[in-house]
Parts: C-alpha cells; structure tokens; sequence
C-alpha cells in the first residue's frame, strides 16, 4: 500500500527534497524538522426526499465518475459548518433551498481528482425542502430525479463512498 503522501516530495515549509515518511498519517522533512499530518477532507451528502419518499438522485457532469449517479454534495469550505456547506452545495447544484440538515452517518472515501487521492470523510445528512419548484440541474449536476428508494441500485453511483452510503439508507437507515 502506498503511503497516503506519495505525491508530496517537497516541504511544503522550507521547499527541501529531505521531505520523508514519518508514520502512516505524516512526513517529515530532516531540513526543517516540520512534519506535516495528512487528514482528511470533509465533505457533505444530501439525502433529499420528496412528498413520495423518493430520493433526490443527481447525474454527476465532471469527473471524476463523470455520467454515473451522484447524491448532491460537495466539499466543506474553510470556516463553514456541515450544516452551512450542505444548503450551499445543494443550492449550488439543483437551486433548492434546504430548511433542515439533520446527521445521519460519515463514510470515509478517496476522492481521486485530476490524479491526485484526496482522502475524505463524507458526512451524510438527511435534508429537507419545503418547495421542488426552483429544481435545476446546475454546476457539477448534468440531470436531476427522484427515484424509489426500492429502486436505487448502489451500482449506479460512481463514488464509493455514495454506493455505501444509497446501501446504507436502503437497508438500515430510516429516512
């Protein structure tokens, strides 16, 4: 197994090449002695269902996993709760307007991006809207739908972490 920094070969404080293992979770650089922790990104889901218990399913427009089913979501910005990040991701991709964000679960993932792992924890929330009206396949969303809780197939959704997560609300979280 590589290690999680394989791709970092520099100090990010004093530039040197010196930048070596130091433990699973760290490097360390022999010219500086900054030893740099390498943690994870955290990142929201969306679970949103409708008046008729179906799901809100996105189709994913980028890669990675461009063209496979997705959950709306994305990354926590700097200085944003989960809670704040999830009504901006969800407004940013399908324009509705979140009145609830409650905790369901976290999977870990890698998120592989323009080659490079980004290792996350995504934190699931069930989401509640009061109005579908303004729904819109936008930013990182090529289509929106909903479809039956009984019908998603976790081999339709091309991250790792969702497949678990749409195995997850399928069988054991009540939504």
């Amino acid at each position: 197994m590589k290690h999680p920094l394989h791709q970092f070969h520099f100090c990010p404080k004093c530039g040197s090449k010196n930048f070596i293992e130091n433990n699973l979770k760290s490097k360390k650089c022999r010219g500086c002695g900054f030893t740099y922790y390498f943690n994870s990104s955290a990142a929201v889901v969306a679970v949103i269902v409708n008046a008729e218990g179906e799901i809100l399913v996105a189709t994913r427009a980028k890669d990675p996993a461009k063209g496979t089913f997705d959950l709306p979501g994305g990354f926590i910005d700097m200085y944003e709760s989960g809670e704040e990040a999830v009504r901006r991701e969800v407004h940013e991709e399908t324009g509705l307007l979140i009145t609830s964000a409650e905790y369901l679960f976290s999977i870990p993932n890698i998120y592989v991006y323009s080659g490079f792992e980004v290792h996350t924890l995504d934190i699931f929330f069930r989401c509640k809207a009061d109005n579908f009206s303004d729904l819109k396949a936008q930013d990182d969303v090529s289509e929106l739908q909903f479809i039956a809780r009984s019908k998603l197939n976790p081999a339709d959704f091309g991250l790792m972490s969702i497949r678990k997560g749409i195995e997850k609300i399928s069988k054991e979280v009540r939504i």
